[in-house]
């Protein structure tokens, strides 16, 4: 573009708002235009954006998908997507799932503030020393969520007796994880596809993310 034609654009968009000039004569993102960026983002809603890709992330993986959110009572399914041969088990829409034993929890308990989960934490490891079940010492705990770091993804063989499953983190604008993106299968079909499951639905959160303004190297 010709340094005269730029020129006149950048006078109009200055005068919209748009494009202001620095001290330096450089040009920069205007107030106006921050306000517009700032309003997009919050009218994304994070549960309603991701409708379509649970239903792309079915077809690719052939599983039983599912979306989770941090609610009142620590990570609640808010959307399940049955496969063809649909998981018998006591997971649908409404359900809490345990922070240290399923895929969906520990995504959570990695991701997002100890502020936010070390209440419930305490609750369940407290739990599960009375039950004999693991993990039950912070040390367990922390392991576990270098795991899940790690991986780039929450993986589970042994919630639910004969299920697998997987979770993944979406994030916001802010860094926030906001909802986790969950797939679930039969434990031997998934164990020899977690490689394909695991691949579709980290690029699918990828994407979910992107969408919702996340900064994604």
């Amino acid at each position: 573009m010709a340094p005269a034609k730029a020129h006149r654009y950048l006078v109009s968009l200055t005068r919209m708002g748009l494009v202001e000039q620095t001290e330096a004569g450089l040009y920069d993102l205007g107030g106006f235009a921050l306000e517009l960026g700032l309003a997009a983002l919050n009218r994304l809603e994070p549960v309603t954006l991701s409708a379509h890709a649970l239903q792309e992330l079915r077809a690719d993986t052939g599983q039983t998908i599912a979306l989770a959110v941090w609610a009142n009572h620590g990570a609640t399914i808010v959307r399940w997507l049955g496969a063809d041969t649909p998981v018998s088990a006591s997971l649908r829409v409404g359900a809490v799932m345990p922070l240290t034993r399923s895929a969906t929890g520990q995504a959570f308990l990695t991701h997002l503030s100890p502020r936010t989960t070390t209440p419930f934490l305490k609750r369940e490891l407290s739990q599960h020393r009375r039950q004999g079940l693991s993990p039950s010492t912070p040390t367990e705990v922390e392991r576990l969520i270098t795991r899940t770091r790690v991986r780039g993804f929450a993986y589970t063989t042994d919630f639910i007796p004969g299920i697998a499953g997987i979770a993944v983190p979406v994030f916001d604008h802010t860094g926030d994880m906001v909802l986790a993106l969950v797939a679930l299968g039969y434990r031997r079909p998934f164990e020899s596809a977690v490689d394909r499951i695991s691949a579709a639905t980290l690029r699918k959160a990828r994407e979910l993310s992107k969408r919702m303004g996340a900064s994604i190297e």
